[in-house]
């Protein structure tokens, strides 16, 4: 029989103050000054600016940049004409660079998913059959000098938000911004060959679900025990601040001496964060927020980059002309430098500690 009288009271206080501490104690996992975001920029306001030359070719990296959030790819939803014209300009370029193709002797990596459902079960569409969707994968491949068994992934996902209800969805920012600083590092690493084996791969369908992502990390083109690590590029174009956040190191701590130094001389601030273990109801752990979750779900060391979400996010209005080309030129090189950082890190320094 349960408690009664005084005893139950007394039992019933103790249980409730158990959870309570639990609770707090639960809380302040989660609590955001941990990352201490504040204190970063203050450290960082007095940083030395870069004296060297630029890595990437600036007029190349716009005009790619440009081209992929025209109206003509028609806002590069995954399976759509729009999607297969920017797959075609990503091929094109590739070939210019002159990377290898990752899978044999292709590019192109092929996949399908059937969609979601959602909510709207109201709707008479809801039970009809959902068609097969099909997405294509572009991974080029830069051979290692010193460790060519050994593989970082470079990665930003081509596709958007396509035409819905009649308005283009132009994903400048999202990801446009992200694909034309890829090709920029690949131009880079092609004449100036790394020491491990890099895999430049343009996913498809992250908006529906990271379905490239997970394509590829299902069917690599090389073992997946030789992936060293993964670098992710969504939304580099367009802060008001000057700032880039780089998240990963909650997960991956053993990475945060190499991003030290190369964000000691970077132009754009680039800040430590959104990364750290939230509620559930908390947006701002941002570990599975794209292409980079499927590798952190294989325990794969991983680091994203991207700015904070502004008010064109995921609307029509996230157009080239909104974008700060000086910040997003800076960062553009500054991920060269943080892929040569990476790429120069002794293998042991890289692999995952937690």
């Amino acid at each position: 029989m349960f408690f009664r009288g005084k005893r139950a009271w007394q039992v019933r206080v103790v249980v409730l103050a158990v959870l309570a501490i639990g609770l707090f104690a639960y809380a302040k996992r989660f609590d955001p000054a941990a990352e201490d975001v504040d204190g970063q920029r203050a450290r960082l306001a007095n940083r030395t600016a870069p004296t060297r030359s630029p890595r990437i070719d600036a007029p190349m990296l716009v005009v790619d940049f440009r081209t992929l959030s025209s109206p003509a790819m028609e806002g590069r939803g995954v399976g759509t004409p729009g999607g297969a014209k920017a797959r075609a300009y990503l091929l094109e370029r590739y070939g210019e660079i002159g990377l290898a193709p990752a899978f044999g002797k292709s590019f192109e990596q092929p996949f399908a998913f059937t969609p979601g459902r959602g909510i709207r079960f109201w709707r008479k569409a809801f039970w009809s059959a959902r068609a097969p969707i099909h997405g294509v994968n572009v991974v080029g491949r830069i051979d290692g000098t010193a460790e060519p068994g050994k593989c970082l992934v470079i990665s930003a996902h081509y596709d958007h938000l396509g035409v819905r209800d009649g308005k283009l969805y132009p994903g400048a920012d999202d990801n446009a911004s992200g694909v034309a600083a890829l090709l920029a590092a690949a131009t880079w690493f092609k004449a100036h060959p790394p020491r491990h084996c890099l895999l430049f791969a343009a996913f498809d369908g992250e908006e529906k679900g990271l379905r490239g992502a997970k394509a590829f990390v299902a069917a690599p083109p090389v073992p997946l025990g030789t992936v060293l690590a993964n670098i992710n590029f969504d939304m580099l174009s367009r802060n008001p601040k000057g700032e880039l956040f780089a998240a990963g190191l909650y997960a991956n701590p053993q990475l945060r001496a190499t991003l030290d130094r190369v964000r000691a001389g970077t132009a754009p601030t680039i800040l430590y964060g959104h990364d750290h273990p939230r509620p559930v109801w908390d947006d701002n752990d941002w570990t599975h927020g794209s292409d980079h979750g499927v590798f952190a779900d294989q325990r794969i060391p991983w680091l994203y980059f991207g700015v904070e979400d502004h008010p064109d996010y995921h609307r029509p209005t996230d157009t080239f002309e909104k974008v700060d080309l000086r910040f997003y030129t800076g960062v553009a090189d500054a991920m060269v430098d943080v892929v040569s950082a990476v790429d120069a890190t002794p293998d042991e320094r890289i692999a995952r500690t937690r």
